[in-house]
C-alpha cells in the first residue's frame, strides 16, 4: 500500500511544481502578461484530461503493464535528449523566443508540447491508474483517499516553489532538480507496473453508488460531474486573472489560487465530514457580497482584494467538489469518474484561455463563472420533500442565484456602453472612450487598457498635439525632452510601451523616436485606426515601431549589429495593474544601458496605485553606479490635461541634472535607502514594495 501512496504523492508533488517552473521560464517571452498562465494552465487541464482518458483505457487493455513502462521509458529518452541540447531538459533554449507572433497562445502551447508535454501526461496518468491497481489489490477497500493525498501532494508542490525552491535556485538548476525527482518517479512507478501483474482481481464493490440498473453512471450525474468541475476550473482562472491583473504575474499569485483550489478537492475527497452545504452555501454567500462591495469600491486596498476574491474561489470551489463527492460512483467506475472531472476542468480552461478573448469585450467570465455555481447550487438544493423548511431554503438560494445573474447581467452590459471602441485579445481589455476636462471644457478620446488611462488626446485641432495625462511638458519625462542637450538636434529617444503614441509630440525634425509594444491594438490606434489618435502620423520626427516584447526585441537588434545609442530611454510600462517583473531587473538594465548612449538617461514612469517601485530603481543605480533622481508632478490649472505623475530618472552624466529647469524639480534621493535585493530574473519579491 505504502508504494501506491508514495507514487501518488510524488507524481502530484511533481506535476504542480512544473506548472510554475515552465510558466516562468515563458512568462518573460511574451511580455509578462497574465494570459501566459492561463494557456499555460489551460495547457495542463488538457493534457490531465488525455491522461485520465488513457488511464480509463489501460486499465482495460491486457497489456497495460507493457505499454504503461514503454510510456516511461520514452519519456526518460525524451528528457536524456532534451538535457543535450536545453539549459535543463525542461527549460526550453533561448532560440525558441519569439519575435513576431499573431497567435501567442499557439504559440505557448506548442512550447509546452515539446518541453513539458509527454513527462507531465505520464504523471497525470497516475493518480486513476495507481488507484484503480490499489483497488484490484486491495478489494473492499476505498481507493478515494488516495485522490485526496494527492492534492495534498500538489499542495505541497506548489507551495514549496514559491516559499523555498524559486528563492533559492536558478530556473535551470529548478529545471534539473525536478528531472531528478522525475526519474525516482519512472522507478517507483515502474515497480508498481510490475506488482500489478500479481494476484490481479476484480475489485468489490463498496462505495455508496449513484448507479443505474445496468452498472453504469446515470446520464445526469455525469453531466453533473462535468458542469460542476468546469465551474471549479473557469473560477480558478478567472480569479487568477483578475488578481494578476491587479499586481503582477508573479509565482506566488499563480500558486495561491492554485492552492486553495487543490485544497478545496484534498478536504471534500478526504472525508464526507469536511463539507455541508448549508454551512458553504453561507460561506459563499458572505463572499458575493465581498464581491459587490469590490465592484463598487474597485480603488479598495490590493491584500483585500486578493482575501476577498480567493475566499470567494474556496467557498464555490467547495461546494463543486463537495457535490462532486457525494455524487461519486463506486471504485469500478472511478477512472470514468475521474476522466470526466478532467473534461470539465478542461471546458472551464478552454473556456476561459481560447473562447472568452474571442467572444468577450471584457473579462466577464467571472461574472459567469460565479452565477453559474449559484445556479448549479441552486439546482442541487431541490429536495422533493415539500417541507416548509426544505421550500425556504430553495427559495432563499433561488434568490441568490437570481440577484448573482442579474448584477453579472448588468456588468456585462454596463461595461459595454458609453465606448467608442472596445476589443479584447491575450494582452487584455482595450477601450477608447471620450471624456470632458472640467478645468477647460474640452472634449479629448481617452484608451484605456484594463482599468489603466494609457493616453489622452484633444479634439480640438490647435490642441491635438498637446502632451497630455503622465507625459505633459511639466511631468519628469517632459521636462527630460525639452531640457536634453540634443533636443531639436537629433534627438534619439527609445520608448517602452507605446499607449498612443503620445511622446511623439515632443518629436522635432530630425529626432528619431523608436516605441517598442508587444500589443497590436494598440500599434493600429497609435497608428490611427478608427481616427482617435493622431500623435505618430502628426509628429515631424523620424518614428519607428517594434511589435513584440520590448527586452527580446532589443536584445536582438544588439545581436544583429543595430547601435541604437538612445539619448533617453523612457520605461512606461509599469504603471499598470499588473507590471512585467522581466523588464524591472538586473538582466533587462543590462539590455538597456547597451542601447543608452554614454551620456545618456533612463526616465522611467512609476506611478501605480499598489506599488512603491522606487526602492528597485535605487538598488539598480547603486548596482550600475548611476546617479538617481525622481520628480513627482501634480495636477495644476496651468496645465489642465497633466495628470499626477511620478517619473524616476537614472543617467551616469550628473551634468544632465544640472539644467536650471531640472534641477528645482529634482528630488535627489539623498539620505534615501533600502534593504531589498538586486532583482533578477531568479529573484523579484513583490511582496517587499506593497504600499
Amino acid at each position: 500500500m505504502i508504494n501506491f501512496a508514495f507514487c501518488i504523492f510524488l507524481s502530484a508533488f511533481l506535476l504542480f511544481q512544473i506548472q510554475p517552473i515552465i510558466s516562468k521560464t515563458l512568462l518573460p517571452w511574451f511580455g509578462g502578461t497574465p494570459a501566459v498562465w492561463s494557456t499555460a494552465m489551460f495547457f495542463f487541464e488538457i493534457l490531465l484530461t488525455g491522461g485520465y482518458a488513457y488511464a480509463n483505457w489501460l486499465i482495460r487493455n491486457k497489456k497495460q503493464t507493457f505499454t504503461y513502462l514503454v510510456l516511461l521509458g520514452s519519456s526518460v529518452i525524451l528528457l536524456v535528449f532534451l538535457a543535450l541540447t536545453w539549459p535543463s531538459p525542461i527549460t526550453p533554449s533561448a532560440s525558441l523566443k519569439p519575435l513576431h507572433i499573431t497567435s501567442p497562445v499557439l504559440y505557448i502551447l506548442f512550447l509546452l508540447l515539446i518541453s513539458v508535454g509527454l513527462p507531465f501526461f505520464i504523471l497525470s496518468t497516475t493518480s486513476p491508474l495507481m488507484q484503480a491497481w490499489f483497488s484490484n489489490k486491495n478489494p473492499g477497500r476505498s481507493p478515494y483517499w488516495l485522490y485526496a493525498l494527492s492534492n495534498i501532494g500538489s499542495m505541497l508542490g506548489l507551495l514549496t516553489y514559491p516559499l523555498l525552491i524559486e528563492s533559492l535556485l536558478i530556473l535551470n538548476r529548478q529545471g534539473w532538480l525536478w528531472t531528478g525527482g522525475y526519474l525516482l518517479f519512472v522507478l517507483i512507478a515502474g515497480w508498481n507496473a510490475i506488482l500489478s501483474l500479481r494476484g490481479r482481481q476484480t475489485p468489490v464493490l463498496t462505495e455508496k453508488s449513484l448507479e443505474g440498473a445496468e452498472g453504469k453512471p446515470k446520464k445526469g450525474f455525469q453531466t453533473l460531474w462535468v458542469l460542476l468541475s468546469a465551474s471549479a476550473s473557469l473560477l480558478l482562472l478567472a480569479v487568477t486573472n483578475q488578481i494578476t491583473q491587479e499586481v503582477a504575474v508573479i509565482p506566488f499569485l499563480w500558486v495561491l489560487p492554485l492552492t486553495i483550489y487543490l485544497l478545496s478537492f484534498a478536504l471534500a475527497f478526504s472525508s464526507k465530514h469536511w463539507y455541508h452545504r448549508r454551512i458553504y452555501t453561507l460561506l459563499l454567500t458572505l463572499g458575493t457580497i465581498g464581491w459587490f462591495f469590490l465592484f463598487f469600491r474597485p480603488l479598495t486596498n490590493i491584500i483585500v482584494q486578493i482575501v476577498v476574491y480567493n475566499f470567494l474561489l474556496f467557498a464555490a470551489a467547495m461546494i463543486c467538489h463537495g457535490e462532486l463527492y457525494a455524487m461519486r460512483p463506486k471504485a469500478s467506475q472511478l477512472t470514468q469518474f475521474y476522466l470526466m472531472v478532467s473534461i470539465g476542468g478542461a471546458i472551464g480552461g478552454f473556456i476561459v484561455s481560447l473562447i472568452a478573448p474571442i467572444i468577450f469585450k471584457g473579462y466577464w467570465e467571472l461574472y459567469i463563472g460565479f452565477a453559474f455555481v449559484w445556479i448549479l447550487l441552486a439546482i442541487l438544493s431541490y429536495l422533493p420533500t415539500g417541507t416548509r423548511s426544505a421550500f425556504i431554503k430553495n427559495t432563499l438560494v433561488g434568490v441568490m442565484a437570481t440577484i448573482v445573474t442579474v448584477f453579472m447581467v448588468y456588468n456585462i452590459i454596463h461595461s459595454t456602453t458609453g465606448n467608442l471602441y472596445i476589443t479584447r485579445n491575450f494582452y487584455g481589455v482595450v477601450r477608447v472612450r471620450q471624456m470632458e476636462f472640467e478645468a477647460n471644457h474640452e472634449l479629448a478620446n481617452v484608451l484605456v487598457h484594463g482599468s489603466t488611462i494609457h493616453g489622452i488626446q484633444f479634439l480640438k485641432s490647435d490642441l491635438r498635439d498637446t502632451p497630455t495625462s503622465y507625459f505633459s511638458k511639466s511631468s519628469g519625462v517632459g521636462l527630460a525632452i525639452l531640457n536634453n542637450p540634443h533636443y531639436g538636434a537629433g534627438l534619439r529617444v527609445g520608448v517602452l510601451g507605446l499607449g498612443i503614441g503620445t511622446l511623439a509630440s515632443y518629436g522635432q525634425t530630425g529626432d528619431m523616436y523608436r516605441f517598442y509594444e508587444i500589443n497590436p491594438v494598440m500599434v493600429d490606434l497609435a497608428n490611427g485606426k478608427g481616427g482617435f489618435f493622431s500623435y505618430i502620423k502628426d509628429s515631424p520626427a523620424d518614428i519607428a515601431i517594434v511589435l513584440g516584447d520590448a527586452r527580446i526585441s532589443l536584445e536582438r537588434e544588439l545581436n544583429t549589429g543595430l547601435n541604437n545609442n538612445f539619448d533617453i530611454l523612457v520605461l512606461d510600462t509599469f504603471n499598470s495593474d499588473s507590471i512585467p517583473v522581466h523588464l524591472l531587473n538586473r538582466e533587462a538594465f543590462d539590455i538597456y544601458l547597451k542601447n543608452l548612449a554614454p551620456d545618456g538617461l533612463i526616465a522611467a514612469h512609476i506611478s501605480n496605485e499598489h506599488l512603491d517601485l522606487r526602492p528597485v530603481f535605487w538598488r539598480l543605480a547603486q548596482y550600475y553606479n548611476m546617479d538617481i533622481a525622481l520628480i513627482q508632478n501634480s495636477a495644476n490649472e496651468d496645465d489642465p490635461a497633466a495628470f499626477k505623475s511620478i517619473w524616476v530618472l537614472l543617467t551616469r552624466n550628473p551634468d544632465l541634472f544640472q539644467s536650471p529647469a531640472l534641477a528645482g524639480r529634482l528630488d535627489r534621493l539623498v539620505g534615501y535607502s533600502t534593504d531589498i535585493r538586486l532583482w533578477t530574473d531568479d529573484y523579484s519579491n513583490l511582496i517587499q514594495i506593497l504600499k
